[in-house]
């Protein structure tokens, strides 16, 4: 599983053309393909999986991992370990075990790791996850702290939620708005700016939504229901990336309408202020989000019992055995994009 870190890690940080984000799928394989495949492990490192499996006696542990940087310092340690445990969540198992690697600039100062750390211990005890080992130290090519949490989670294999499950027909359902994670973070560290576009008021309330940045609670409440066949939080290259990466690991194209999409409706001045396309919207990180793939026959029985938890979802499209990918605006079709064009830097370097 050590291969497994280094991958997901890798895929953060694209290294062609100096490009941000996750690798491409093509450049992504090319790094997967040194990896021997091995009786011991279920699911290895795959595009489109944001987790692994591996056997463990008559279970099966899920294994996901997830840098942390460019957020702000005071939530730093919390997001840390909800990044990694969301997507433990996701393929349906409860995260319990983690790791932390805490790498600092040189000069960083004890106090700020101290201060992150009890952070990160504040989310496991929310979670009742264990930090069970971890790493800290300062380096010359770091001129930021960055974090690393590697989350665990046991489960019957009868009860995995992986991209792989995706049938033909399921209903795309989204749970809780895009937005979320660009407008909480831009608050916090372009806090001027933010009061100027949103007021003192709303600016307020949208600190206090940093915490939607985690699925955790809406995954495992999701995979209790039964008849959810695949679940996907929308994290770097937002919507773009999460359809494209389900469509290629199934086969199957897909169909969603614009006007039906979950977006907080502070987005608009953002994408007014720093003339952002639809595209972009489309492709903007929004951690705490997630696309979840049901059975049609359950869509009803599905929204009502999630709404008595206070899980707000809304069906924005299908799935299909034709392989066409497409969005429909306004009535009309059009292809859906293909490259994600994530502007989470954009909006948050100032």
């Amino acid at each position: 599983m050590f291969y497994k870190s280094i991958c997901k890690i890798f895929c953060r940080i694209r290294m062609v053309d100096n490009k941000l984000g996750k690798l491409n799928k093509r450049e992504l394989q090319r790094l997967l393909s040194y990896i021997k495949r091995d009786p011991r492990v279920l699911v290895p490192p795959l595009p489109g999986y944001d987790s692994g499996v591996h056997f463990l006696g008559d279970k099966c542990m899920v294994v996901s991992t997830d840098p942390c940087s460019d957020v702000p310092e005071e939530w730093f340690g919390w997001l840390l370990i909800n990044y990694a445990a969301s997507d433990v969540a996701l393929f349906g198992a409860k995260p319990e075990f983690c790791s932390i690697n805490l790498l600092g600039a040189l000069g960083t100062k004890p106090t700020l790791f101290e201060k992150v750390m009890e952070q990160v211990c504040v989310a496991a005890e929310e979670l009742n996850m264990v930090v069970v080992t971890g790493h800290t130290g300062t380096y010359k090519s770091l001129n930021k702290m960055v974090g690393v949490c590697t989350a665990y989670g046991r489960i019957d294999r009868s009860n995995l939620i992986m991209p792989s499950n995706i049938k033909s027909e399921d209903i795309i359902l989204q749970i809780k708005e895009i937005g979320f994670e660009v407008l909480s973070n831009f608050s916090f560290m372009r806090n001027k700016l933010s009061k100027k576009l949103f007021g003192i008021i709303k600016m307020q309330k949208l600190l206090q939504e940093i915490s939607m940045q985690s699925c955790v609670y809406e995954a495992l409440k999701l995979a209790d229901l039964g008849g959810v066949n695949v679940m996907h939080d929308i994290t770097e290259g937002g919507l773009v990336s999460v359809l494209n990466e389900l469509a290629d690991c199934s086969g199957f194209g897909f169909q969603v309408e614009n006007e039906k999409l979950l977006i907080k409706p502070e987005i608009k001045i953002l994408q007014e202020y720093f003339s952002l396309s639809d595209d972009e919207i489309l492709s903007m990180s929004s951690s705490g989000s997630l696309i979840a793939t049901i059975n049609p026959k359950e869509k009803d029985r599905i929204l009502m019992e999630i709404s008595k938890f206070g899980i707000f979802g809304r069906v924005i499209g299908k799935f299909s055995k034709n392989n066409k990918r497409i969005m429909i605006r306004n009535k009309k079709k059009f292809v859906f994009p293909s490259v994600s064009i994530d502007p989470y830097n954009k909006i948050l370097s100032g």
